[in-house]
This record gives C-alpha cells, sequence and structure tokens, in this order.
C-alpha cells in the first residue's frame, strides 16, 4: 500500500537523519495543487521540511515539495499506470490487507429485544455493524456476527402482561394483536416466553435476512442459566471480593473499575439483574477466545458503556479490547415533514417496512452515509429518486455504465480483456485522477477497521463514481482507429469495475449490470 509505503520511507528517513523513532501522520491534501499526500511530519519534530524532503528518494513519487512547512508528494504517472494492472492481477482480492493478523474479532450488533418489530434505529446499528464486519474482514481478522437474544426477564413478562392484554400491559400495536390469536396463555412469563419466541422467527429474523445481514451466532440469553454460568460468574466475583450485600441486594463493586457508582446484580427479592447476564455473557465470549469486542448499541444506552468496561476489567480482561459504537438517532423525512409513525401499522415505522418502500440498496446505503455518533436524517423522497441527485442511483449507474461498454466492444466483436502492455499511455488528467481513486481502496480499509467510521464508503464510491463519469466524458474508450490506446483504457474500465464492485459488495450492496 503506498501510504504505507510512504510513511516508512519517512520515518526511515527521520531516524537515519536525526536518530528519532516518530509515528508519521499523513493526509491527502485537498488541493491538488499540494499534492498527493502530504506530512507536517518536520515541523513537529521541529526541524528543516526541506532538509527532509531532500533526503526522501522513491521512485512511487515525480516530485516531491516542500509548501508552509508540509512535505507534498506528487505520485507518479508510470506508478500510477503499474496500479492498473496490479487490480487487474489481483481483482477483488486488491485492497485486502493483513493487519488484523487472523485475530478473533467478535462483533454484536442489533440485538434488539424480542417484544416487537425492529426499528430504524435497529436498521442502523444492523448495518453499520454488517459492514464494519465486511471491512474487518477485509483487513485480515477473523470475524463473527453475533446477535444477543434477551429471551427472558423482566421485558419478557411486560410483553406477556401486553399479549393477554391486562392492566400491566406495555407494548401496543396490531402486531399485539396478531400475538394474542397465537399465544393464548394466562401466566404473563409462559405468554411472554412464547411471544418473543414468535416475534423473533416471524418478526425480527425475516427483517434481518430482508436487510441482507446474516449473523454467525444468534446467543441466546437463556443459555446463561441453562449452562450455569450466571452462578459461576457470581461465584468469581464472591471470590475476588467484588461484591457486597446492602438494603438486601447484591451489588458489584464497578467504581473500583472506573465506573460512576456501583450496579445491583441481584434486586432484594432475589431476581437477576440484566447487568449480571451481561457480565456472563462477556464472560462467555472471551472464554471463546475472541481477541477484541465489538458492540453496536442504542443511543440509550450510553450510560452502559462504563459498567461494561468495569466489568471485562473485574473478570480480568482489559478494557482496550473493547469497543463500543453508540448509535444515534434517526428522523425519516417525506415531503420535508418528519414521518413519526407507520401508515400501515399506526405504530413506528419499521425497517422491513422502509426497505419495502426505497429498497435493500437505498436503505443500506443513506443509513450509512453519516457517522454513527451522529443524528441521522433519512431523505425519504430522495432515496426513491431514480436520478444521479440520488447517490445510491449515480454510484450504482457507474457500474451499470461499465458493464455497458463491456456489452458495446462484445458487439463490435471487439476485444474485451485487458491490454497491460499499453497501460503506459494513460496520461490524460481524468485517467490518472481515476487511478488515484482506484488505489484508495486500502487506505479506506485500513482506516476504517482502526476507527469504525463506516461512512468512508459511501463517500468513497461517491468519489470514485464521479471520477470515472469524468473519465467517461474526457477519454474516447471505444477507438479501434487506435487498438493500443483503446486497449490501455479498456484495463482502466475493467479496474474500475473491480474496485467499485468490491466497495459496493463490503457495503452490502448489489452492482447491477443495467439500469
Amino acid at each position: 500500500m503506498l501510504r504505507e509505503d510512504l510513511r516508512n520511507l519517512i520515518e526511515k528517513t527521520i531516524a537515519k537523519l536525526y536518530g528519532q523513532t516518530v509515528r508519521v501522520g499523513l493526509e491527502r491534501p485537498a488541493e491538488a495543487s499540494f499534492g498527493d499526500y502530504a506530512t507536517n511530519a518536520a515541523l513537529i519534530l521541529k526541524k528543516d521540511p526541506a532538509e527532509v524532503a531532500a533526503a526522501l528518494k522513491s521512485e512511487a513519487f515525480e516530485r516531491i515539495e516542500v509548501k508552509n512547512g508540509f512535505i507534498n508528494f506528487f505520485v507518479a504517472k508510470d506508478y500510477l499506470q503499474k496500479q492498473v494492472a496490479e487490480i487487474l492481477k489481483k481483482k477483488e482480492k486488491f485492497g485486502n490487507l493483513k493487519i488484523g493478523r487472523g485475530q478473533k474479532v467478535n462483533v454484536e450488533f442489533v440485538s434488539a429485544n424480542p417484544t416487537g418489530p425492529l426499528t430504524l434505529g435497529n436498521g442502523r446499528g444492523g448495518f453499520c455493524g454488517d459492514v464494519l464486519a465486511n471491512i474487518l474482514a477485509g483487513a485480515g481478522f477473523r470475524v463473527s456476527r453475533e446477535y444477543y437474544v434477551n429471551d427472558r426477564g423482566e421485558q419478557v413478562i411486560k410483553l406477556g402482561h401486553s399479549v393477554i392484554g391486562d392492566e400491566e400491559a406495555v407494548y401496543k400495536g396490531p402486531y399485539v394483536e396478531e400475538l394474542r390469536k397465537k399465544v393464548k396463555i394466562d401466566n404473563p412469563k409462559e405468554t411472554g416466553e412464547r411471544a418473543a419466541k414468535v416475534i423473533l422467527e416471524e418478526m425480527i429474523r425475516p427483517a434481518i435476512e430482508k436487510m441482507g445481514i446474516e449473523f454467525d451466532v444468534w446467543f441466546s440469553e437463556k443459555n446463561l442459566y441453562r449452562k450455569k454460568e450466571i452462578g459461576k460468574v457470581l461465584t468469581y466475583l464472591k471470590s475476588r471480593d467484588l461484591v457486597y450485600e446492602n438494603d438486601g441486594a447484591l451489588w458489584f463493586k464497578s467504581t473500583r473499575f472506573g465506573d460512576d457508582k456501583d450496579r445491583v446484580l441481584l434486586k432484594a427479592g432475589g431476581e437477576e439483574t440484566y447487568f449480571l447476564s451481561d457480565i456472563a455473557y462477556l464472560k462467555n465470549k472471551f472464554r471463546r477466545g475472541f481477541e477484541k469486542l465489538i458492540f453496536f448499541w442504542g443511543a440509550d444506552h450510553y450510560g452502559y458503556v462504563g459498567r461494561l468496561k468495569a466489568a471485562a476489567e473485574a473478570l480480568g480482561f482489559e478494557k482496550e479490547k473493547i469497543d463500543i459504537v453508540v448509535m444515534q438517532l434517526v428522523r425519516l423525512f417525506e415531503g420535508g415533514r418528519e414521518v413519526r409513525m407507520s401508515k400501515r401499522t399506526g405504530i413506528y415505522l419499521t425497517i422491513d417496512e422502509l426497505i419495502d418502500e426505497v429498497g435493500r440498496d437505498a436503505a443500506r446505503f443513506f443509513f450509512l452515509q453519516r457517522s454513527p455518533d451522529t443524528h441521522l436524517n433519512f431523505n425519504l423522497d430522495l432515496a426513491k429518486e431514480q436520478s444521479e441527485n440520488n447517490p445510491v442511483y449515480y454510484v450504482q449507474y457507474a457500474h451499470a455504465r461499465i458493464c455497458s461498454i463491456l456489452e458495446k466492444l462484445r458487439d463490435q466483436k471487439l476485444k474485451v480483456e485487458a491490454g497491460t502492455k499499453s497501460l503506459k499511455l494513460l496520461g490524460h488528467q481524468s485517467e490518472l485522477t481515476l487511478i488515484k481513486q482506484l488505489i484508495r481502496l486500502p487506505e479506506i480499509i485500513e482506516d476504517t477497521s482502526a476507527d469504525f467510521q463506516v461512512q468512508r464508503l459511501p463517500q468513497y464510491t461517491v468519489d470514485l463514481a464521479t471520477a470515472f463519469h469524468q473519465f467517461y466524458r474526457d477519454c474516447r474508450v471505444i477507438d479501434p482507429s487506435n487498438e493500443d490506446l483503446q486497449s490501455a483504457r479498456i484495463s482502466l474500465v475493467l479496474a474500475t469495475r473491480i474496485i467499485l464492485k468490491r466497495t459496493l459488495s463490503l457495503m452490502g450492496l448489489s452492482a447491477p449490470e443495467k439500469m
């Protein structure tokens, strides 16, 4: 990967010149006049940028300049030409990295209580978690996708009351009426458990399938009790003097590990709290050999971050092995007005209803466009629009256009194959700009695997599609009068298809051949 090679070159040069070991930061300047990469490492080290620049030697760059203290790097044309051949050689494996070194990573997302259909918020966490799992796999991690099913406890009993329809009913809506027809038991606990199973099998699993997500593990909270893991974790905490009794309840000394207050594990009546299950579940995950745990939680779970990390430390695991992404709220707009209720059911709009309305691809793309920690306004009108104003349409049309070019070549009985020997003819600015976009994919995968900012992918696909559309306008691909140049441009078109399709695949989107 060019960026990593450049970083290593700068670090070695600085070590040789000044005997200092540093981690060099590199950025992509917003303006092309400042190069393809830039670093202010010399300024940070209080060294002369010109001296550092003069010592840097690499055939990958046609020139290295110093401006305002930054060292700016301009990628050489012949290097870019060679990258087209590299993409054609590696195909969909181009961009795959080994930084994960095969580490086992557990990504848990959605994990909605089986008390009703999946919400838009569940959908956002689902899409972001699924795409991050794809990215981590591309970065060389061994990834397991997991859904934790809270199929026991207080909320299940509340569901039972709701289905029975007594004075303690909490959940409402047509789905509860349907459950009432299917589950006819007077006991709230048994009714809730039976209803939760129906919701999981007939509402949640089909919605997950419609979202295009495949979980490796559906983990039942009941299993923690069946396998006596709750009792074992309690024994463990007691043996380390990490619990105490107060007002008849059993408390965990979570403040010892940085939490803002101690937490109840057993209520005064002896009933287990959800947090106790969470601790047992955490221990179960580490016991399964995961070296990193990633959770996607809703905005209402922000206060749980400290207690979960405290529990991990109490169990003897490093807090740093746990990452929690807290998803912010989703608001849906149609005709400039916020849509709060489903027209079909009269309750909150569900994720599968939204997918029915706009399609899976549009739903995934729009949910991925904003950083998980910011609020998301979903424009229903734009998501349904069949024009270049719709970013999903714009990006997928680039792939369809590529397929159309290749089909025309076949119709004219021209060669549809890469001609790597003629790649040196690629020199038009639009060609070089497109190649620069193609070779960004490994950087996108590396950065996103580190900070989980999955919104990079939709933005990257738009940038890539824009570069391709510009290339298509500026450069004639089918040109039998100049077979060598035609061959080179066909190679570039094929390389673009590989990267665009690969990126769409990482996002869980289709790559249509016709539109």
